[in-house]
C-alpha cells in the first residue's frame, strides 16, 4: 500500500512538472473509460478494449503534437504566452524542436504495456519516457534531414551522478554505458560532461571518468579528431577541460577561451558575498535542524556533507535546499549573478553559475574554437534533476533539448535508442 508520506511528497509543487501532470490528466479519461468491468471481460473483449484504449491514448498524443507545434510557431512570432498550450499550462517552457509524440507513444506502449493496463493509469514515468523518446526521434530525424541541417545533433551533454553512474560512484571501465558513449563519438558528435563536481585539477576528473577517458585513449575506431570531442564542464559552469591526444588525458582550457560575456560581467565581490551568505545560512540550518553534517567551502561553491558515520535523509536535504534557495532569491547580491542550489542526493550545494551557462559555454567554445554552429536545437542534455527547485539540470532546458532520466540504466537505454535512431531513423 502506498504510504501517506509518499502520497504527500509527490504532491509537493517543487517536485512536480506542470506539463507532465497536465498530460496525466488528459490520459485519465480514456483510462477510466476503458477500465475492466466489474464482472470481468472475455478474451475477445479484452483484445478489443486494448485496441480501443491504444487508439484513444494515441489520439491524445497526436493532439499534443499539434499544440506543441502551435506553441513553437507562436514563440517564433515572439508571443509564446498566446499559444493555446501556454494558456492551458502556464508553466510550460521552450520547445526547440517538434516532438513526434504519437510515434513515441507507440514505441513506449510496446515496452510498458500502457494501453493494456486496467488498474494502473498512465504514470509520470510513462509520460516522461514518452517525451524522452519523442525528443531523440526528432533529433535523429533532423540528423538525416537535408532541410534541417541547422538543427542537426552535434553535442550531447550529460550530468554525472545518477545519470552516468550511481550517486557517489564513478564511470568505471566496466560501465555498460561506455560502448554507447564511444559510438556517439564515432559518429562525430561532441560529448560534454556538465557536472556539479568542481575540481581545479583535471586529474581529479580522471578518477570520476576513468572508464570513458581510457576507452577513448585505447579505441581503435576513433580518429584523433574524434577523441578530442570529449569536454568536461565542472562546477556547473566554472572549469572547462578537454581531452587532448598529445597528453592522452584531460587538459585545462584557459578561462578566457570559453567564459561567456555575461559571466565576465559578474562582480567578484558579489560572488564572494553570495558564497559567504550561503555558508552562513547552511551553518545556521545545521544547528537549527540538528543535522549531523559539516560545511565545505570551495572556490566557486559551498555545500554540506554528512559527518563520517552519518547519512542525511531525504527530508533533511529537501528542507535545507528549499530554505537556502528561498533566502538566496531574496538576497541582493544573488540577484546580480546566476547561481543554483540543489539537492545532490546525499548532500546540498550552492554553486556559482548553472547548467544553462555550462551548456551555452560549451556551445560558444565549440563555435569559436572548432567553427561549429551549435544551437539549442542541435544539443541534447541528459540529466536526472529537472524539478523546478533544488534540481541543477532544470536550468539546461533554456539552452538545449533535454531528456529526463532516473538512473544510469535509463541513460543506457536512451543511448541505445539514440544510436539506433541516428544510424537508421527510417526503421522507427
Amino acid at each position: 500500500m502506498t504510504s501517506r508520506y509518499r502520497v504527500e511528497y509527490s504532491l509537493k509543487s517543487h517536485r512536480r512538472d506542470g506539463l507532465i501532470e497536465w498530460i496525466k490528466g488528459l490520459l485519465a479519461t480514456p483510462f477510466v473509460l476503458y477500465a475492466v468491468k466489474s464482472n470481468g471481460i472475455s478474451s475477445v473483449d479484452e483484445l478489443m478494449t486494448n485496441s480501443e484504449a491504444r487508439r484513444r491514448y494515441a489520439e491524445v498524443f497526436h493532439d499534443l503534437e499539434v499544440l506543441i507545434q502551435d506553441h513553437i510557431e507562436m514563440a517564433s512570432a515572439g508571443t509564446p504566452n498566446l499559444s493555446r498550450l501556454c494558456q492551458l499550462v502556464p508553466s510550460v517552457g521552450v520547445f526547440f524542436t517538434k516532438l513526434p509524440l504519437e510515434k513515441a507513444y507507440y514505441i513506449e506502449d510496446e515496452r510498458r504495456s500502457i494501453s493494456k493496463r486496467r488498474l494502473v493509469a498512465p504514470s509520470f514515468n510513462d509520460i516522461r519516457l514518452i517525451l524522452n523518446t519523442a525528443q531523440i526521434l526528432q533529433l535523429a530525424t533532423n540528423f538525416h534531414s537535408a532541410r534541417h541541417q541547422h538543427e542537426k545533433l552535434q553535442l550531447v551533454t550529460f550530468d554525472g551522478d545518477i545519470t552516468l553512474y550511481d550517486d557517489g560512484r564513478n564511470l568505471d571501465p566496466d560501465s555498460p554505458l561506455l560502448p554507447y558513449l564511444l559510438q556517439l563519438l564515432e559518429k562525430g558528435l561532441y560529448i560534454g560532461i556538465v557536472t556539479a563536481a568542481g575540481y581545479k585539477e583535471p586529474e581529479k576528473y580522471y578518477g570520476r571518468l576513468a572508464g570513458l577517458i581510457d576507452g577513448i585513449k585505447t579505441s581503435k575506431k576513433l580518429t584523433d579528431a574524434q577523441r578530442e570531442n570529449l569536454l568536461v564542464m565542472g562546477g556547473e559552469a566554472n572549469y572547462l577541460y578537454r581531452y587532448q591526444n598529445d597528453a592522452g588525458m584531460l587538459v585545462t582550457v584557459p578561462r578566457d577561451q570559453w567564459v561567456l560575456e555575461t559571466m565576465n560581467g559578474w562582480d567578484q565581490d558579489d560572488i564572494q558575498s553570495v558564497l559567504d551568505y550561503a555558508e552562513s545560512g547552511l551553518n545556521n540550518y545545521i544547528q537549527k535542524l540538528s543535522v549531523e553534517a559539516v560545511v565545505i567551502r570551495k572556490e566557486r561553491g559551498v555545500g554540506i556533507v554528512a559527518k563520517p558515520g552519518h547519512k542525511l535523509i531525504r527530508e533533511q536535504l529537501e528542507e535545507l535546499v528549499l530554505r537556502i534557495d528561498r533566502n538566496l532569491r531574496q538576497y541582493p547580491a544573488a540577484q546580480k549573478i546566476n547561481w543554483c542550489a540543489f539537492n545532490g542526493g546525499s548532500d546540498v550545494w550552492v554553486d556559482i553559475g548553472d547548467k544553462s551557462l555550462g551548456v551555452r559555454a560549451l556551445q560558444e567554445f565549440l563555435r569559436v574554437n572548432d567553427g561549429k554552429d551549435i544551437k539549442a536545437a542541435s544539443t541534447l542534455h541528459v540529466g536526472d534533476q529537472f524539478s523546478s527547485i533544488g534540481a541543477n539540470d532544470y536550468a539546461s532546458r533554456t539552452a538545449a533539448t533535454t531528456s529526463w532520466i532516473s538512473s544510469p540504466m535509463e541513460t543506457k537505454n536512451l543511448l541505445v535508442d539514440l544510436n539506433n535512431y541516428l544510424e537508421n531513423t527510417a526503421n522507427y
